[in-house]
């Protein structure tokens, strides 16, 4: 059994979206032990977006359901897309998968640049389509920064939850067993999380 984390891991230098908080992160001596103060938004580093994000309703990141977070995925290289994934890219690549795992040419940077790799509204339907229930990303988002909301909303609002900013550097294409855990913050709209997959 094989074990990859394809969590970027999280520190004051954690890439951010443009807008969002920086992280930062105050370590205290209390004498008998240490304790870290954290600061930082639900959507900093490797994280879950829960259906309220977009949405504005339905379920929170402590409600959804673990199912969509847990069991058999498939990672799909599509590092040859450029900057936009087509529903041409995925096609006859999805069949036969319940998660979805996008590795594009974002793998191992850490620098934001806006032409980062998303998925197209027919990429985005294709995914509904096929009655995926959580599609993860290695960019900074599922959808273009020049973006309406429509991808997003796409996805959350047919119970497809999405995780984000994902290191795939070491993957390859292939089935994998996967556990996408989020923080159970009650009420929020996404949260950090660790992801790993596993091959048999």
């Amino acid at each position: 059994m094989e074990i990859f984390d394809i969590t970027r891991p999280l520190s004051a230098e954690t890439l951010v979206y443009p807008g969002d908080l920086k992280p930062s992160f105050t370590q205290r001596d209390g004498g008998k032990y240490l304790i870290s103060d954290l600061h930082m938004s639900s959507h900093t580093g490797t994280h879950i977006d829960a259906p309220v994000h977009y949405l504005k309703s339905g379920d929170t990141i402590d409600a959804i359901p673990l199912i969509n977070l847990i069991g058999r995925c498939r990672v799909v290289d599509v590092s040859g897309a450029g900057s936009t994934i087509t529903a041409e890219h995925l096609d006859g690549k999805t069949d036969n998968t319940t998660r979805l795992l996008l590795k594009t040419s974002f793998s191992g940077h850490n620098k934001f640049i806006e032409t980062y790799p998303s998925l197209s509204f027919d990429a985005a339907c294709l995914i509904t389509g096929k009655g995926i229930c959580c599609v993860g990303i290695d960019s900074p988002s599922i959808e273009s920064y020049h973006c309406d909301g429509t991808v997003h909303r796409e996805l959350l609002g047919k119970g497809c939850i999405i995780i984000e900013l994902l290191d795939l550097s070491a993957v390859t294409e292939g089935d994998y067993d996967m556990i996408a855990l989020p923080l159970r913050l009650e009420g929020l709209d996404g949260s950090p999380a660790r992801v790993v997959l596993i091959k048999p």
